[in-house]
């Protein structure tokens, strides 16, 4: 930090080795996309509160200046870059509240295939 600089964030201890189980969030976001990243966000939030460490590649890559979901292209890139996640020793979660689409199907086959542990969850659908 530069002289000139304030720290305003909160203060962290000293570092410390954290447990905390890794898990993957699968959950749609193609379609009604303002709708299903609320859910995603509801889905992350969900998992933190569980004592997990999430990933949702899906809301990573999707942000602008990443990847264009509407690019086939790209949207496979984002789906291989995603499912490399599995590599690690991981739960994947699927919050089924919106259904199962294309890509959480594709997800669950790779689970199947490379025998990565899974399970069902809802939340409720977002409030309106």
């Amino acid at each position: 930090m530069r002289q000139d600089q304030t720290q305003t964030s909160v203060p962290i201890e000293a570092p410390q080795i954290i447990r905390r189980p890794l898990v993957i969030v699968e959950s749609p976001y193609a379609g009604d996309i303002d709708a299903h990243v609320a859910y995603a966000k509801r889905a992350v939030h969900d998992c933190m509160l569980r004592g997990e460490a999430p990933i949702a590649s899906h809301l990573l890559f999707t942000q602008p200046g990443i990847l264009d979901d509407n690019r086939s292209d790209e949207r496979r890139l984002g789906i291989e870059c995603g499912l490399a996640w599995y590599q690690a020793k991981v739960v994947v979660m699927f919050y089924v509240d919106y259904g199962i689409s294309p890509g959480m199907s594709a997800a669950l086959k790779y689970c199947d295939l490379t025998t990565t542990p899974f399970e069902w969850r809802t939340i409720g659908r977002n409030a309106t």
